[in-house]
């Protein structure tokens, strides 16, 4: 009998920012700016980050919080469209276990001044590491720091 198992789960974010498209968009593709909002936070210990901001180009980060185990993102950028959409595909471990694989499309749709960004992710939980709740909780997070980081100016 397996002790591995599969869970596949889909989930959406829509989030206005007022702030115009190419400014949300830059925050996502300007590397000292994607680090701020996407990979810093309190209690979280970066041992390092890249990001090769390209269709091809990789975005890796390794991290913990505080003692935790060590945890990894890896991504692949499978389409960019300059202001308007960026597709990649990542997974992350945690403690040496691979905890999910993700296709993730972030949208950004032009809202009078502003931005609604759209996004989804199609993912695969994997072994109980993680779940869909989890991941869209904390995904939510990580666009509460990206409105702090867009506030920055």
């Amino acid at each position: 009998m397996s002790k591995h198992s599969t869970t596949h789960a889909t989930f959406t974010i829509e989030r206005r920012y007022d702030a115009p498209p190419a400014r949300v968009f830059k925050a996502f593709s300007d590397p000292a700016a994607k680090r701020r909002w996407f990979v810093e936070g309190e209690g979280w210990v970066i041992e390092s980050y890249d990001i090769d901001f390209r269709v091809g180009g990789l975005e890796r980060s390794r991290f913990r919080f505080g003692d935790g185990p060590p945890m990894t993102f890896d991504a692949i950028y499978q389409d960019i469209v300059t202001n308007e959409r960026i597709i990649n595909a990542y997974s992350m471990t945690m403690g040496g276990n691979r905890i999910s694989a993700s296709l993730a499309t972030t949208e950004f749709r032009p809202a009078g001044n502003g931005t609604i960004l759209v996004f989804t992710e199609q993912g695969a939980y994997l072994d109980g590491h993680d779940n869909v709740a989890q991941r869209e909780e904390g995904t939510r997070q990580l666009f509460e720091a990206l409105a702090k980081e867009l506030k920055r100016n």
